[in-house]
């Protein structure tokens, strides 16, 4: 499965998400997600809406997932530093 695969999957289940996803070997996945629907929401709950959207595909055609989700707010207030940082923290 490719990044730009799981991006959509992702975006499907999270209408109007901004995602980013990369992978460097197709089945590890690293997603950074903004998305309304995460707010008031623990991290753990975030990343369960990242995987319902993402069904029966998760430990089959995706092996592992890190996942950054933020608010839309949250997203602003990390400033243009983390516009420029990949998910997964690698810059």
């Amino acid at each position: 499965m490719n990044p730009d695969a799981v991006a959509e999957l992702i975006r499907a289940g999270l209408p109007g998400a901004e995602v980013l996803v990369q992978s460097e070997d197709g089945t590890h996945f690293a997603a950074r997600v903004v998305a309304r629907e995460f707010a008031g929401k623990r991290p753990l709950a975030r990343h369960q809406l990242v995987y319902r959207a993402l069904g029966e595909r998760m430990g089959r055609e995706i092996h592992a997932l890190s996942i950054e989700a933020l608010t839309p707010e949250e997203w602003v207030g990390r400033g243009a530093a983390a516009a420029r940082a990949t998910p997964g923290g690698r810059t």
